[in-house]
C-alpha cells in the first residue's frame, strides 16, 4: 500500500511539474558533467531554473494565428 501512494504521490509531482529541479540536476548530472565536448558550467540554482522555465513558458506567441 504505501509503494502505491509513493507512486501515486510521484506521478502528480511529475504532471504538475514540482519535480522539474530534480529532474533537470538528474539531466545536468547524467549529459552535461560526465561528457567531455559539453562545455562545464554549474548546473542553475532553484531560482534561477524556475525563473528560466517561467519564462520559457510564457513569452513569445503562444497562438495558431
Amino acid at each position: 500500500m504505501r509503494g502505491k501512494i509513493k507512486l501515486a504521490w510521484q506521478t502528480i509531482r511529475q504532471l504538475s511539474g514540482d519535480d522539474a529541479y530534480e529532474r533537470y540536476l538528474q539531466h545536468y548530472a547524467r549529459y552535461h558533467q560526465s561528457h567531455p565536448e559539453c562545455v562545464y558550467h554549474a548546473p542553475l540554482n532553484k531560482q534561477a531554473f524556475f525563473k528560466q522555465w517561467q519564462d520559457e513558458k510564457w513569452n513569445g506567441i503562444k497562438r495558431c494565428c
